[in-house]
């Protein structure tokens, strides 16, 4: 990007540049500034910009041609990106051929849009923005907020940010520039990611820019994979930021818990944020021990030990945990033993028309199998759940939607609608891609701990809604491939917190009374998570607190163990 009678930019010499653009030019992004290191001339104000951060924010020096000698005058404050840049060409770019399908890219132009942005930001642990700044520039040229709303359910799955660098500072290259890419984990629609990207490239295009750069951490090598498909090139441009608790793991390098699973890593972040002594015991186990004033808790994700070996063997054994539940006066559904007569059986299918089978030991929806309505088909689940345990329960089907509840302490944290995993037709993909596609994208969103197997339950759910895994499934025509909206084989969560009906809340909270736990999710079937209706049907001991972001679950996880962290944690805050 250096300018033809542009010299040295950290010397005296010819203007001709600083003449035609603004000098030492920076914007204000909302998640911080944007710092046009081209356009500084002295390496010091390159490093009072980055010092000029705010609380929470993060500034970014990008386009820094000198880097060694920026950090040489503050060595411990700022530090080198381990970012690679890349460059579209905009003169040569052309727009893909497959455009979006079941989704469309448009502005974003509401509050509502904002408050969606910040939800899919901090799900990938980026920093939020406030709605307002959203909405004030929402008019902007210099800044360019893109989403991708779902044509069904007018949900944000998508965003992007550009900015237009002729707007920004005048640039004589006539450039722009890609930031905040971030999808929605929990989409069936592929591609979003993709389409975001060129449609900002042809804004961009369309102005007559030049190109457009971005800045991807060397190791992302799906996005890397996805920028040099669309076109990117390498360019050797550098980028500078603060070491703050924000940036804390680009420049400490890699920590025994960067190795622990995200269910994990939540709780022990959360705990060094606060000052609490973290020990890691065993990464692949993701056990760990925290000490904070004294005292010392053992933790397996969010197993802890003030959970007892009595509430975890009551949410073990499902029989046990339902005799709970009907003297706690919590709904639960009709249940029949598996070892009952084909005539026992026969009369409960009848009566309820669909049942479940499931182990009474078991987690992780490891041997259920929902939706029977055969004799036959029971006794084949029967021999699936025996694998999982010797002991099996079937219970009536009860329609409606699988609702998880956090409890921590006796108090409802998170609640979020759990949905089985679905795929949606493009006319050219079979069953098996699409499949195996979503898949991919639900292990990149939670770290390997979440995928669609290609076993004889999916094969099965496949057929019953009429396809082979080899078919083609026709543009625009959904699948639900597993009954079952357990998170370990591809189902998705969908926050409700704010809009839980209080009869659901209470029966959550005296379900952790009545098992004794001081950590539990709680799962029931309901028909709306607003209404009263709803049936007890499990919980778990070890719910995963990543899951629920951006609900406080981490935060109120540690408030337990320690409380008195969070008189500590929360002083500042009082005192302001």
């Amino acid at each position: 990007m250096r300018d033809q009678g542009l010299k040295d930019p950290f010397t005296k010499g010819e203007k001709t540049f600083s003449e035609r653009v603004s000098s030492d030019a920076l914007i204000d992004c909302g998640w911080g500034k944007l710092i046009f290191g081209q356009t500084f001339t002295d390496p010091k104000s390159v490093i009072d910009a980055l010092r000029d951060e705010s609380s929470a924010k993060r500034n970014i020096g990008f386009y820094i041609r000198d880097p060694h000698v920026v950090l040489s005058v503050a060595p411990q404050e700022v530090f080198l990106d381990p970012s690679h840049t890349y460059r579209l060409d905009l003169a040569t770019y052309r727009a893909g051929k497959s455009r979006p399908r079941g989704y469309f890219i448009r502005r974003l132009c509401s509050e509502a849009d904002a408050i969606a942005v910040n939800r899919i930001y901090e799900t990938h642990q980026m920093v939020p923005v406030d709605p307002d700044f959203f909405w004030h520039q929402r008019d902007s040229r210099t800044l360019n907020y893109l989403v991708a709303e779902d044509e069904e359910t007018g949900e944000i799955i998508g965003t992007v940010t550009g900015v237009d660098h002729e707007r920004a500072f005048g640039d004589p290259e006539h450039g722009s520039s890609l930031w905040c890419l971030a999808v929605d984990a929990r989409t069936q629609h592929p591609g979003v990611g993709e389409a975001l990207v060129r449609r900002l490239s042809e804004v961009f295009q369309a102005r007559g820019c030049a190109f457009m750069d971005l800045s991807v951490l060397h190791d992302n090598t799906g996005a890397i994979a996805l920028y040099e498909k669309i076109g990117f090139k390498r360019v050797p441009f550098f980028t500078l930021k603060r070491k703050n608790p924000i940036n804390e793991k680009l420049f400490i390098g890699t920590a025994p818990e960067d190795s622990l699973n995200i269910y994990a890593r939540i709780i022990v972040d959360e705990a060094r944020r606060r000052g609490i002594g973290v020990e890691i015991l065993d990464v692949e186990g993701g056990y760990f021990r925290l000490s904070f004033g004294g005292r010392a808790v053992v933790c397996r994700e969010s197993l802890c030990d003030l959970t007892s070996a009595i509430a975890m063997s009551r949410c073990d054994d499902k029989a046990a945990t339902r005799r709970l539940m009907e003297l706690a006066h919590v709904p639960v559904p009709g249940q029949i033993s598996a070892n009952a007569s084909d005539e026992e059986l026969s009369a409960f299918l009848e009566e309820h028309n669909q049942v479940v089978v499931k182990p009474v030991r078991g987690e992780q929806g490891r041997g259920v199998v929902v939706g029977i309505d055969t004799l036959d088909g029971i006794h084949e689940a029967i021999k699936m759940a025996r694998s999982v345990s010797p002991e099996v329960i079937i219970e009536e089907f009860c329609p409606g939607d699988d609702l998880r509840v956090v409890v921590i302490n006796d108090e409802v944290v998170a609640a979020a609608l759990r949905k089985p995993p679905e795929i949606r037709g493009d006319g050219k993909r079979t069953v098996r891609d699409l499949i195996a596609r979503l898949a991919r994208r639900r292990e990149a969103a939670t770290q390997g701990e979440s995928t669609i197997p290609l076993d004889e339950v999916t094969v099965r759910i496949v057929r019953d809604g009429g396809f082979e895994l080899d078919d083609v499934l026709e543009e625009g025509r959904t699948l639900r491939v597993r009954k079952t909206a357990n998170l370990h084989t591809g189902g998705a969560l969908h926050d409700v917190t704010d809009v839980l009906h209080p009869d659901i809340a209470r029966s959550a909270v005296r379900a952790a009374r009545a098992i004794g736990i001081p950590v539990v999710g709680v799962d029931f079937m309901v028909v709306a998570p607003d209404g009263p209706d709803h049936v007890f049907i499990e919980a778990n001991e070890r719910p995963g607190l990543a899951n629920h972001e951006p609900q406080p679950t981490a935060e109120r996880f540690i408030d337990l163990l320690f409380p008195l962290s969070a008189v500590k944690h929360k002083q500042p805050e009082a005192d302001a």
